[in-house]
């Protein structure tokens, strides 16, 4: 992925949250892990955007990257996108089921919305593929 400092819908930007950063218990007898980070960011168009929250996942190859920066530079396959696990448009929401969750989700992606297209606070952006 590319760090922008500006921000272009089209270009179908995330904002990540660098201290989400996981992966997975690597198998011994491969060479690749699965790494993923948490990301928000905004699909639709300019006049009637979307606020999305999930994360971005992909499998990497050793050497495993360092840290959530090294992860997104290396991360070059975004024929998928981010798993969503919610959306909201400013007046529908999409996603999860259970209520707490729902809460969260909604939490961040109401004010996200509200201050489009700013980078809500806790995240690093804007990457793009």
């Amino acid at each position: 992925m590319i760090r922008e400092d500006k921000f272009l819908i089209s270009r179908r930007p995330y904002a990540v949250d660098l201290s989400s950063f996981r992966h997975s218990e690597r198998d011994p007898d491969k060479t690749w892990a699965w790494y993923a980070a948490d990301a928000v960011w905004f699909r639709g168009r300019k006049a009637e955007p979307v606020a999305c929250v999930g994360t971005l996942r992909t499998i990497i190859d050793d050497p495993a990257p360092a840290d959530a920066r090294a992860f997104l530079e290396r991360y070059t396959d975004g024929r998928y996108g981010g798993d969503t696990e919610g959306r909201w448009d400013g007046e529908n929401y999409w996603g999860a089921q259970k209520p707490e969750v729902i809460e969260q989700h909604l939490a961040l992606l109401r004010p996200m919305l509200a201050s489009y297209p700013a980078i809500p606070d806790g995240y690093d952006g804007w990457w793009r593929f």
